[in-house]
């Protein structure tokens, strides 16, 4: 069954850490939407590629989607400025949807909230953050806790797309 995966970015994303897993999960049949501050705004990665954010954040809600991807780079810390985004992001956490994050992505979703208790991980610079949020750190390639599915680096992207898929199957 196709999924609608909402891929929360804005500028400086890792670009890899988007088309990855944007790419798995198109190949499995799911489909993906661009989410950001405003509709049709262009955004620029931090290798310089560009991509068009296909709606703005006050446009959205985790109802209309199953899942949310949130790619590392330096987009996580730019999206910690609009607190649209971590409500956003919360709402998948309250209603038990899958959550990914890879890189820097955990920092941002620190602001959510949700992840006291939760074993998670995420570059290595932004351990200590996890653990004052109250996380479970784990230097491991994947962590998977309940609904949300965590990695370190683009290195561990085949491990990171096989057990988001594998949420997104179940």
């Amino acid at each position: 069954m196709s999924k609608k995966i909402a891929v929360l970015v804005t500028d400086m994303v890792e670009e890899i850490e988007l088309t990855d897993p944007a790419e798995k999960f198109k190949d499995a049949g799911h489909t993906i939407e661009l989410i950001g501050q405003e509709a049709g705004k262009q955004i620029t990665g931090k290798n310089g590629d560009s991509f068009t954010i296909d709606k703005g954040i006050e446009e959205v809600s985790a109802d209309s989607f199953d899942a949310l991807l949130v790619p590392g780079g330096f987009s996580p810390d730019l999206l910690r400025i609009d607190e649209r985004n971590a409500a956003f992001a919360r709402s998948f956490f309250e209603s038990k949807k899958p959550v990914f994050a890879i890189c820097h992505g955990p920092q941002f979703l620190i602001d959510t909230d949700q992840l006291n208790g939760l074993d998670v991980t995420g570059f290595t610079s932004i351990r200590k953050d996890l653990i004052n949020a109250g996380a479970n750190f784990k230097d491991e390639e994947v962590v998977v806790d309940q609904n949300l599915v965590t990695s370190r680096t683009p290195d561990d992207l085949p491990a990171f797309n096989r057990e988001a898929l594998k949420l997104l199957e179940g």
